[in-house]
């Protein structure tokens, strides 16, 4: 019989939203992923702009953190819940700090564009991308990149005009702080729960952490429009850019990745011109040109080639196989299993998988 055909006998079908999406999505190259997720990330981050006229950046952050999750949860199915009964204490935790710092990274960049502009904002955030990247290759002479970016940071802010906003940096380097914990709990999130299981449980953690300081907003003075108007927002960001770039984390080299974000700033401030007209003036040009070849500059100088999420790692903590001591089409141990790690049935009906990367895919596993 036919697999699709036995589950539609029993009545059930297991398949949902996620093993077709995991297939499409490799038909995409990950640097335009990448590329699109930016520019859809700042227009959305352009539009919240606008919105804080209505209510303040941490109601606008829970609202759009609360309507992500809201969508993925949709999305996830049931394969969502089977990962979150099938993972350890060790990854759920790994979950709630990326929620954590993504709340975060979200708030303190909110509050920092409601202060300053939003390329200003992006470029001293990038400092933390910049951060991890040189740390990550332990040369003195990379150091000579972080010290361009902060020239580029001072070209931007313009300290000597007399208008520089120090709760706006502030709230920007606080960002840039969260962008560390992110960056390097994204690796280990996507390895082991998969892009779009990895995403919708980081926005669920990030809506419940917001909830206190944007939720009182919300409810005091309801406005369906400001809304509505978020919800578009949440597609722009962080729906869409965080699934995108989870994927691409998985797919790409180290210097690849880190090349095209590179690009971000830049980004940032055209987006900032075309929808919310703040214009740069000369050396804030010159500002970004050196905040962006900074992190080109410490991208050359990383010569990892694998992807920046090993796909066989997140293999290695899902396979399972048939053989000795199979039984009734249920799995058997793996040798790679840890002792004591909790082992996951295949449901009765479905037949014994005949390739791993095909058993992964129909439970909504990205590998």
């Amino acid at each position: 019989m036919d697999r699709n055909e036995g589950l539609r006998s029993n009545g059930r079908v297991i398949r949902s939203f996620l093993p077709s999406h995991s297939r499409a999505r490799f038909q995409v190259p990950a640097p335009l992923m990448l590329l699109i997720g930016m520019f859809t990330l700042h227009t959305g981050s352009a539009l919240a702009v606008t919105a804080f006229e209505h209510a303040g950046p941490a109601t606008i952050t829970w609202l759009r953190l609360s309507w992500a999750a809201l969508l993925l949860l949709m999305l996830g199915g049931r394969s969502l819940w089977r990962a979150v009964r099938a993972a350890t204490r060790r990854e759920l935790g790994a979950v709630v700090i990326l929620g954590t710092a993504s709340a975060g990274m979200m708030l303190f960049y909110s509050e920092a564009t409601a202060r300053i502009d939003l390329g200003t904002a992006t470029s001293i955030e990038f400092l933390g991308t910049l951060v991890v990247a040189v740390a990550a290759m332990r040369r003195r002479r990379e150091l000579v990149w972080i010290v361009a970016a902060v020239v580029g940071v001072v070209c931007l802010t313009r300290p000597w005009a007399g208008q520089l906003d120090l709760v706006g940096i502030g709230f920007a380097l606080a960002g840039a702080v969260c962008v560390v914990g992110y960056i390097v709990l994204t690796q280990k999130v996507g390895a082991g729960f998969g892009a779009v299981h990895g995403l919708t449980l980081s926005m669920v953690v990030g809506a419940l952490v917001t909830a206190p300081l944007g939720a009182p907003g919300a409810i005091a003075d309801p406005n369906p429009e400001l809304i509505g108007f978020t919800l578009l927002i949440a597609l722009l960001f962080p729906m869409v850019p965080f699934l995108l770039e989870m994927v691409a984390l998985q797919r790409m080299s180290r210097t690849a990745y880190s090349t095209f974000s590179s690009l971000e700033p830049a980004v940032a401030l055209v987006m900032g011109m075309i929808v919310i007209g703040q214009a740069p003036v000369t050396v804030q040009l010159v500002g970004m040109g050196l905040v962006v070849v900074a992190g080109i500059g410490a991208a050359r100088g990383d010569r990892g080639s694998g992807p920046v999420v090993p796909e066989k790692k997140l293999v290695r903590q899902r396979h399972v196989r048939t053989g000795p001591g199979a039984k009734d089409g249920v799995p058997g141990p793996h040798p790679l299993e840890g002792e004591g790690r909790e082992r996951v049935p295949a449901p009765a009906e479905v037949p014994a998988p005949h390739g791993v990367g095909e058993w992964e895919r129909d439970r909504g596993v990205a590998v």
